[in-house]
This record gives C-alpha cells, structure tokens and sequence, in this order.
C-alpha cells in the first residue's frame, strides 16, 4: 500500500546522506574527473530514486543499504588518495594518442578507442590534420586535451598527494633518481611532504602539505 509518509521519510533520509557523503567526500563529485565518480553519483541516485516509491523495503533497510554504499565510496576515495596503485586502477591516468604529428595505435586501443572515435575527437576540437597535433592526451574523465605544433606545453603533477607518477616522469625522459635529486634542491626531504609538484620550463612549482 502506498503511504506518503512513509515516502517523505525515505526521501528526507535520502536527502541527510547525499549531504553528508558530498559534505564528507568532497564536493568535487558534483562535477566528477573521472568515470568512477559519475557511477557512483548514478548509482546513488538509483539507491535514493529506486526505493522511496518501494514499499517492501523497509527504512531500516534503505538506511542500511545507504550506509554500505557510503562507505564504499569513503574507502575507495581514501585509498585512490593515499594509494597510488588503487588510484591508477581505479581511475587510471592521461594516456597520449597522438605525439608530433603521429598517431600512436597502441595507446589507442589501450585507452579503448576506435579510429572513428579519436577521428570524431579531433574533429570536434576543430582539428583535421593529425600532423597539426604535438601531443593529444586523453584524459582520465575520457576527454581529450590537444597541443597543437607551436603552442607551449601541457604541465602534468609529477607528484600528486605524496606519490610520484611514474608515466609522468616516462614522459619526460627523467627517472626517480633526478626526481628526488631536484627536490633535495629545493628543501624537500621527503616526496610524503609534497602534496603537489609540476615541472616545466626547467622550473619547480612545489606545494607541500605545511602549506611552504
């Protein structure tokens, strides 16, 4: 039997938790950065939309389904956080498809792409010639980011929250030795201590933890 009360009461639950997870897991899954992000907003909603119109689930067991699935996302985020190896599974990393001009086929299919696809990319980035491109880079959320020949370069973190990326530094034809080497330079002892740090232009942007 359908009671309204008993939908005004999953529906207020339901709005607590979405406030609470946002206020809890960042607000930056309101506009997600990669695919993971979206699904767990879809499969929130589907939790929230699915069930206050179900009578036969009762408010205890919406409440204990919304705890679960809350906390799945609170550990999953912490451990794509402070986790390197979760994070790169679970989210994965910018992938480059095209470099100088050339089109790199196995990162292609390695980021699932098809020909169709990269071409339907390009063209909506306004780009018809593959030899204009210096690097296109798909990225983790699965949109593409294109340097044409001539323009400046595209500055990727090669230390995100105390872990340093590896295909980052690949991509620059240095290895963790200089890495660390750099940073004793500029007063780092420790990569743990430094929540971000980019490179270009033969400079350091370092920002660490304490803020220095």
């Amino acid at each position: 039997m359908f009671v309204y009360s008993d939908v005004f009461i999953k529906l207020v639950v339901g709005f607590i938790f979405m406030t609470l997870l946002i206020n809890f897991s960042g607000k930056g899954n309101l506009a997600p950065t990669s695919a993971i992000d979206q699904v767990q907003n879809y499969v929130l909603g589907g939790i929230v939309g699915g069930v206050i119109y179900n009578s036969a689930v009762t408010l205890l067991q919406f409440i204990i389904v919304l705890l679960i699935w809350s906390l799945l996302i609170l550990v999953t985020r912490y451990l794509k956080i402070h986790v390197q190896a979760v994070g790169k599974f679970i989210d994965g990393g910018p992938i480059t498809v095209i470099r100088n001009g050339k089109l790199l086929v196995h990162n292609c299919l390695k980021a699932n792409l098809s020909a169709k696809e990269i071409d339907f990319k390009l063209r909506t980035a306004g780009v018809y010639q593959i030899d204009e491109v210096k690097r296109a880079i798909v990225e983790q959320n699965g949109s593409l980011t294109i340097l044409r020949q001539g323009d400046g370069s595209i500055r990727y973190p090669i230390i995100v929250d105390g872990q340093i990326d590896q295909d980052v530094l690949e991509l620059m034809n240095h290895d963790e030795h200089w890495l660390l080497e750099q940073l004793k330079q500029h007063g780092v002892a420790n990569v743990r201590d430094v929540y971000m740090a980019k490179y270009e232009n033969h400079q350091f942007e370092i920002t660490r933890y304490d803020g220095r």
